[in-house]
């Protein structure tokens, strides 16, 4: 083997120590999670049980990122447009139409799906920084959109809507903050399950065709302007239960909760967990609910700064993201048993 050689393999080495068919974790290992996710909230305190629930929820967010953007390669800067109609939507079907906060999860998945599916059809002809542009412009104009005269009466305008957070039903004792946690926590699990499978099935392997060359999955004969906008479909079904989940725990919605830095700080948990790999969504979301605490306790004057900092360090030292880390560790572990 020539010298060139040698460092083209040794380059490739590198780029492969993020797989791209190891998208979730083993049984084994994500049944422990789910096991210490049902056992710590009784340990701790209702504002841990909270962070916890809002942990699970940007997780949510960024999982929908995730497969449109690691799954079928379709980069977006909007999710906060599609997160902030899932939470209007169960906002006022919960406040005006009197509607269980449970059955409001599918509408707004339904108006969600809908709304993304027609935004990727013009966004057809757009692909790399341009859609990132499309879907950037989206972000932007929605915070706008939802203040709108005409609407006011069912968002509440600039002043948003006050949303009832519901309490334990069967008469359990428990807080409506646990309860909450353990509503967010099965859906997550069930859009998880539905995630992988959706990636290891006919469709998910037409998004990774996609992503991996466009013209050659559509001379293999796969639909590309239907994948792609169907990608886009679910991506914002799943964000806007996310989003209707957001609305009931913190329970309030207002236009500004919505900008454009929710949408970054989305993207950025995606990268931070490791694109393509669904479980790093979840590492991604805690990444981005934790680490600006850290940095204001480091520094409350310089704590964009410091947050810049480590944020860097993150990506210069695992610039693939949680899924490298999980790698490395699970070498370490296999050549100690060795």
């Amino acid at each position: 083997m020539s010298a060139a050689e040698e460092v083209v393999a040794e380059g490739h080495e590198a780029v492969e120590a993020v797989p791209k068919r190891a998208t979730t974790l083993g049984t084994t290992t994500s049944l422990l999670v789910v096991a210490a996710l049902l056992i710590t909230p009784l340990f701790v305190k209702n504002f841990i049980i909270f962070q916890m629930t809002m942990l699970l929820i940007y997780g949510l967010a960024v999982l929908a990122l995730n497969i449109l953007t690691g799954g079928s390669g379709q980069f977006s800067l909007g999710q906060s447009a599609f997160y902030a109609v899932g939470a209007y939507t169960s906002a006022v079907l919960m406040e005006h139409a009197n509607i269980n906060y449970a059955l409001t999860l599918p509408i707004s998945a339904a108006v969600c799906f809908g709304f993304g599916y027609l935004f990727g059809k013009p966004a057809l002809r757009l692909s790399g920084v341009y859609l990132a542009l499309a879907t950037f412009a989206l972000a932007t104009a929605m915070p706008q959109l939802l203040k709108l005269n005409f609407l006011e009466h069912w968002t509440g305008g600039v002043q948003g809507l006050v949303v009832t957070k519901p309490d334990a039903p069967f008469g359990l004792s428990m807080s409506q903050d646990m309860w909450l946690y353990y509503f967010t926590l099965a859906v997550t699990i069930a859009i998880y399950i539905f995630s992988v499978n959706l990636l290891r099935s006919r469709s998910g392997r037409a998004f990774m065709a996609i992503r991996d060359n466009e013209i050659a999955a559509s001379s293999m004969g796969v639909n590309v302007s239907l994948y792609k906008t169907l990608a886009f479909g679910v991506s914002a079904a799943i964000t806007g239960v996310a989003g209707s989940l957001g609305a009931i725990a913190v329970q309030f919605v207002a236009p500004d909760s919505f900008t454009i830095n929710l949408a970054i700080s989305l993207f950025l948990g995606m990268v931070v967990g490791g694109v393509g790999w669904l479980p790093g969504s979840f590492v991604g979301a805690a990444f981005i609910i934790f680490v600006p605490n850290m940095a204001e306790s480091i520094s409350k004057g310089l704590s964009g700064a410091v947050f810049g900092v480590l944020l860097f360090l993150v990506i210069y030292l695992v610039p693939h993201g949680a899924r490298q880390v999980t790698l490395l560790a699970q070498k370490k572990l296999s050549e100690g048993a060795r």
